[in-house]
């Protein structure tokens, strides 16, 4: 999906044009309508252009939607934000809303539908996942404040926020156990240097890595991605562009101004982002690099009306900190979502047991890019043992992390603008939990039963959890604690959030409200006694006030006699009649007057908080990054104990050798049945001198489970944490490349077999010798010789000129014979059994070769007709007859024996009298003697 984003010549900061008009009432309606087309509309109009052109509320909004052509415009007209025209009729079928129509506009119906402010979330968040983006326009004054500038003037609004996929915050909008990132790729010059940035808006996470053409689809691969910024231009190398065309098919592509990619630019925006005179204060970055990271803060401050994006300080990815892995290797292995999209039944999902929301992103984006740093992984690996040897901390740290917040995003809302007293709220609760959870682990590491010594990246956590690097959080702890009240509303400006005895002119101001509330309480007992009307009450409201109200058949009481001097009549209603007084409306006054002045001083206060955080930023972000790490580490603990994972030996070695491997994901699926899973053992090392296996065997036998399990424990070990294995030592692997199972791309025009093809070229390719490389079926999407074919020579390729660590399993059975001249190469099969006319699937892996498929036999269990399975097993018969014993490779090509073999001919006797010969009458059941009847009767027929 591909849009562009722009404010047109106005920036988004910039108000829409006042024009002349009456005044918005409090339901913000409209009395005209706009065109179809937005544009920007002359403010003075002649006497006839006036007769047939918008009002002045709509030459507003189409003055406001020019700016935003590309995104839905919420125009917010009083209680609801407003569409018309083609955002209506859009939006109106993404939410399936009613869609009305406002008066005429040359002619025709204007469209126009709403939805509540007080739920526009929901609304929102509906539309963002369908990948409209939606530009929010508030009133930015009050009727009363555009009155004072004419009693005909238009309530000024402008647009406060574009809300696209790649720049959410709200909680309600974003997935708390995956980073929702926005990208931006760069492009410079003839195409040779290219870079991608990225962020996470909502925690001010921000890295920049280097890319290529070839490489760049793997490298978005990695990411969480929901926005990729591009520039829009048509003066890219045309590789590039056929890549962009290619990336917008599956990712909301954003096209962005070229000027804001240009360096320059970009130089520009870091500096004023970052408040710094040098980006050689960011650290080395280059000009593809710079660029990238410009056009990506340009656009968050354009998203964000001009405010500052809240961002920590780039950091510089490599290509060489961790392991690649491509699209179609992330499909084929589900590591993050399943094949049909879900996250449950993903590597991901089956090995998270996190607590927190950030802890569930640092889990996900480690299996997303394990590392190929030995002694980084190392490191990861102690704090996992930590934890196991000091099992007695896990259950009072997992309690622990349960009652911590989001810090990350609570604390970008608050830096945006955007927050409330809830975000400040879980910056005090964050801060209290991240001290608990140090003196957790500090008494594990210093207690009677401690277990060993406090590994180095605890223990720099522990300094991030205290904010030791920057004078603690204590005094921040403490001022929250005392300035907030246990239950805080969402909003600030709903008040009622600063706990009684923080500041004392706010509760002056709280005790003179309070107070007159008392006494009109006295005042309503007071006027029932007067009256003798005990129906008497009194209410307010935002139109009358507070008002005296008693039932109709008590209302000429007060509007007669002695009562009438008291009671000033006001409204009559079917079910009420109401009244004012005097002294009512003096302490309406003061009670505005007091609520108002709360309200004043409690925003005032929210604004001091808010810049006591602020200065505290960086230590809370790293203080929120310490606690996602342990979250992980103790996930991975808890895994191991209630798994049976153990610690992988992990060293720079071409070592691939896993005792007892299991599959996490079919295991945990088998478990649930009650099932216990067959484990296997993989063995790809250089002192057993077979880097690569041939794996033969029949479908159900378990062979893509076999292929798979060792790849996924490759991520998990690399990622840092313990695999399903009795023994596991791997030397890291750079690249991991799988082909397992079959898929198509029809909306490109690649076939089933053009999308294998053209996987297994990126494979061959791309490998190198420390790179692990699973591939399944090779050459079955075309005929049988040129299938053969081809998976024959890309056995060859994978062992003499990749010299990778590999699995290739494959029907082709003539390619076992292969073992006789290539040295690195081991045949192995998935071991089955017979038992009494039934295949029995061992799932277990064995030397040798498989000298069948058992296909008949699996169609079989399948359900096929028994007419189907009992003929395929004739024709299997009839081939097997004729094939050809001698797998020998003296004769190259393979095939040449099978060429020059004349084929047997089958006459209708002899296949009549194998049918007979097939048949044991004493083991048929009823159908299938009836069935064999139909068989010979068809035979005859041919004769």
């Amino acid at each position: 999906m591909k849009h562009t984003i722009a404010t047109g010549s106005n920036s988004a900061r910039t108000p829409g044009p006042a024009v002349n008009g009456e005044a918005d009432e409090s339901n913000g309606s409209a009395s005209d309508a706009p065109s179809k087309t937005p544009a920007k509309i002359s403010v003075k109009k002649s006497a006839a252009a006036a007769k047939d052109g918008p009002t002045p509320v709509m030459a507003q909004f189409l003055s406001i939607k020019a700016r935003v052509p590309d995104a839905l415009l919420f125009f917010r007209m009083g209680d609801f934000y407003e569409l018309f025209f083609d955002d209506a009729t859009q939006a109106a079928g993404a939410l399936d809303i009613t869609l009305t129509k406002r008066g005429k506009h040359q002619g025709a119906d204007i469209p126009m539908c709403g939805v509540p402010f007080h739920a526009y979330e929901n609304y929102l968040a509906r539309l963002i996942r369908q990948g409209f983006s939606v530009a929010i326009c508030e009133q930015v004054e009050t009727p009363q404040e555009a009155k004072k500038r004419g009693a005909k003037s238009v309530v000024e609004r402008d647009i406060v926020r574009i809300v696209t996929p790649g720049t959410l915050t709200e909680e309600s909008l974003l997935d708390a156990r995956n980073n929702n990132y926005l990208a931006s790729l760069a492009i410079i010059g003839n195409g040779m240097d290219a870079a991608i940035a990225c962020v996470d808006v909502s925690t001010g996470e921000f890295f920049v890595r280097a890319t290529s053409a070839q490489s760049v689809k793997s490298d978005l691969a990695s990411l969480p991605l929901s926005e990729l910024l591009v520039p829009d231009t048509d003066n890219l190398p045309a590789d590039w562009m056929a890549i962009l065309d290619e990336l917008g098919q599956g990712t909301q592509l954003t096209r962005q101004p070229a000027r804001i990619f240009s360096s320059k630019h970009a130089e520009r925006t870091l500096l004023e982002c970052f408040e710094i005179q040098s980006t050689d204060g960011l650290g080395v970055f280059d000009r593809a690099d710079i660029s990238a990271m410009g056009a990506a803060i340009s656009y968050i401050e354009l998203t964000q009306a001009g405010r500052k994006a809240a961002l920590l300080r780039p950091r510089r990815d490599t290509a060489e900190t961790s392991m690649a892995i491509d699209a179609a290797t992330r499909t084929s292995l589900e590591i993050e979502r399943t094949q049909s999209g879900a996250r449950k039944g993903s590597l991901v999902a089956t090995i998270d047991r996190t607590l927190t929301g950030p802890g569930a992103r640092t889990l996900g984006a480690r299996i997303a890019a394990p590392l190929i740093n030995v002694e980084a992984i190392i490191q990861r690996q102690d704090e996992v043992a930590f934890f196991l040897a000091n099992d007695q901390c896990l259950t009072p740290l997992r309690e622990a992390l349960k009652a911590v917040p989001d810090m990350a995003r609570a604390l970008s809302r608050l830096l945006l603008d955007r927050g409330g007293p809830r975000d400040l709220l879980a910056i005090r609760t964050g801060l209290q939990g991240a001290r608990a959870l140090a003196a957790i682990i500090d008494e594990a590491a210093k207690g009677p039963q401690a277990a060993g010594p406090l590994p180095h990246n605890l223990g720099a956590a522990l300094r991030d959890l205290d904010g030791v690097d920057d004078n603690g959080f204590s005094a921040l702890i403490s001022l929250l604690t005392k300035s907030l009240q246990p239950d805080v509303p969402m909003l600030a400006r709903d008040g009622g959030f600063i706990e009684k005895g923080y500041d004392p002119a706010l509760d002056e101001v709280c005790k003179l409200r309070d107070e007159s509330r008392r006494v009109i309480a006295g005042l309503e007992a007071q006027y029932r006694d007067l009256t003798g009307v005990k129906a008497l009450k009194v209410r307010q409201n935002n139109v009358l006030g507070f008002f005296v109200e008693v039932p109709p058949s008590h209302g000429d009481r007060l509007l007669t006699g002695d009562h009438a001097e008291t009671f000033i009549h006001r409204q009559t209603l079917a079910s009420a009649v109401r009244f004012t007084t005097g002294e009512l409306a003096d302490l309406d006054s003061r009670i505005s007057r007091a609520r108002d002045e709360a309200l004043a001083r409690e925003l005032d206060l929210y604004e001091e908080l808010v810049g006591a955080v602020s200065e505290k930023s960086d230590a809370i972000r790293k203080a929120a990054a310490a606690i996602a790490n342990i979250d992980v580490a103790q996930g991975f603990a808890r895994l191991a104990v209630e798994e049976n994972y153990i610690r992988p030996q992990i060293d720079n070695s071409l070592a691939f050798t896993i005792i007892g491997a299991r599959h996490p994901v079919v295991e945990t699926a088998l478990k649930k049945e009650g099932t216990p899973f067959i484990a296997n053992d993989c063995t790809l090392s250089e002192d057993d001198q077979a880097h690569l296996w041939l794996v033969t065997g029949p479908n159900m036998a378990g062979k893509s489970t076999f292929l798979r399990q060792n790849a996924l424990i490759a991520i998990i070990a690399q990622a840092g944490g313990y695999v399903p294995a009795t023994s596991c030592h791997l030397g890291v692997a750079d690249r991991l490349f799988s082909r397992v199972g079959a898929s198509d791309d029809l909306a490109r025009g690649r076939s089933t077999f053009m999308v294998e093809m053209v996987e297994t070229a990126a494979i061959l390719n791309q490998a190198g010798e420390r790179a692990i490389v699973i591939l399944d079926e090779i050459g079955r999407g075309t005929s049988t010789f040129d299938g053969l074919s081809i998976a024959w020579a890309a056995v060859e390729h994978l062992h003499d000129r990749n010299r990778c660590r590999g699995l290739f399993a494959t029907h082709y059975h003539e390619l076992t014979a292969l073992d006789q001249r290539l040295a690195r190469l081991r045949n192995v099969s998935m071991q089955v059994r017979e038992w009494k006319g039934d295949v029995v699937f061992l799932h277990d892996v064995g030397p040798g070769t498989a000298d069948r498929s058992y296909g008949v036999a699996v169609g079989r269990l399948a359900g096929l007709p028994d007419a189907v399975v009992n003929r395929a097993n004739e024709v299997l018969a009839m081939l097997e007859s004729r094939k050809e014993e001698q797998n020998s490779l003296e004769s190259l090509p393979l095939f040449a024996a099978l060429d020059s073999e004349p084929t047997p001919q089958i006459t209708p006797d002899s296949a009549l009298k194998k049918a007979l010969d097939d048949i044991d009458p004493d083991r048929l059941t009823p159908r299938e003697a009836l069935e064999a009847l139909y068989q010979l009767k068809r035979h005859s027929d041919d004769i």
